[in-house]
């Protein structure tokens, strides 16, 4: 897990050039052995990042930042990316073959304020020998907490509920009323058991669920002792389930693995939780077995496309709930991300190691 002091260390530790400057409660760091009038440029896709980033990055080099607080238009990021030696992006970008060989051959990095990077062309990256920096950890907590919040706000229709307050919907008592699902004595089946996946099953713990199950690439038997986890077949953790919750990676494999055939097989009362990506569930599926109360609900915290249009059809449904995707939008994280995403620069630019460097 990244923090402040973690990474004042690991810059110590990796990078004995560099000396720390403390102004408040900022922190900037310099390389004081390479200094030269002839800087290096830097593109910033965007201007409302955290300023730890954009005040480390200006101390060494030129930077030029998109003026609005919205993803910086294709035609805008093709005519400022030639010239530049590294890139600041997010996953609002597009950085594929077009870009990356626009920027010409000086372009030595590519840094992404996010933990995924399918939105960068890494076989391109890997051919012209350009490094690519993320940001994964430092989100994992806010990711973990945000999932169980739109857990229970789905489980329990705690979205439902609030709007029938509103439009006069809350009427005298009744037993069946706005009754969801707990999560005790429940199954609950993890797509993924990474670092989220991992601090969502010990969030879960307290909640005294009848069984954890995970999915995932490769079993992990002492990790998943310590979680009181077990190892599931894609087939069981799809059938046996009464909670489904995503979070893992978006890949050629996992690509829509949430299709019709997935949901037709869950649960009728299956409460189903993506806050990994869009893509990893076919979203028409999705919305036919809501539709049609194949399965109880779902929470989504990533959709396709985002931001999800307003006529879209699962909007109309009750049993669903759809945030904008928020899962690390947590002040303390996104300092952290920010400043990681400079560092990484900073070190690329130098020929340092990085704080968390894509391995191509």
């Amino acid at each position: 897990m990244f923090t402040l002091v973690n990474i004042q260390n690991f810059i110590k530790q990796h990078h004995k050039a560099y000396r720390l400057l403390y102004h408040s409660d900022k922190i900037f760091a310099r390389d004081c052995s390479k200094m030269s009038n002839s800087k290096k440029s830097v593109y910033v896709t965007r201007p409302d990042v955290a300023a730890i980033g954009l005040d480390i990055l200006k101390k060494d080099f030129d930077v030029s930042v998109w003026y609005k607080c919205e993803p910086v238009p294709r035609e805008e990021l093709l005519k400022q990316i030639p010239g530049k030696s590294a890139l600041f992006c997010a996953l609002t970008e597009k950085i594929d073959n077009e870009v990356i060989t626009r920027a010409g051959p000086q372009l030595e990095c590519i840094a992404t304020i996010s933990v995924g990077y399918e939105h960068i062309d890494l076989e391109t990256c890997k051919k012209l020998g350009i490094r690519v920096g993320y940001t994964p950890d430092v989100l994992t907590d806010a990711t973990a907490e945000l999932t169980m919040a739109l857990l229970l706000a789905t489980s329990r229709r705690l979205f439902e509920a609030n709007k029938d307050v509103y439009s006069g919907g809350w009427k005298p008592w009744s037993p069946n009323y706005m009754c969801g699902q707990g999560l005790k004595g429940c199954q609950v089946g993890l797509f993924g058991f990474g670092r989220i996946g991992r601090e969502i099953a010990s969030r879960l713990l307290p909640f005294k669920p009848k069984k954890i199950t995970y999915t995932a690439r490769n079993q992990q038997p002492e990790v998943a002792k310590k979680l009181m986890a077990s190892y599931a077949t894609f087939e069981e953790m799809v059938s046996e389930s009464d909670v489904i919750i995503v979070c893992c990676a978006l890949t050629p494999s996992t690509k829509e693995v949430f299709d019709k055939s997935a949901f037709r097989n869950m649960k009728r009362n299956c409460v189903f939780i993506n806050t990994a990506r869009g893509g990893i569930v076919d979203q028409n599926a999705l919305y036919e077995a809501l539709k049609e109360k194949r399965i109880m609900a779902a929470g989504l915290d990533v959709t396709t496309p985002e931001p999800l249009p307003l006529d879209d059809p699962l909007l109309k449904l009750d049993n669903v709930v759809i945030l904008p995707h928020i899962g690390s939008a947590d002040i303390d994280t996104r300092i952290q991300m920010s400043h990681i995403t400079a560092l990484n620069i900073l070190a690329a630019l130098n020929g340092e190691k990085m704080v968390a460097e894509v391995q191509l």
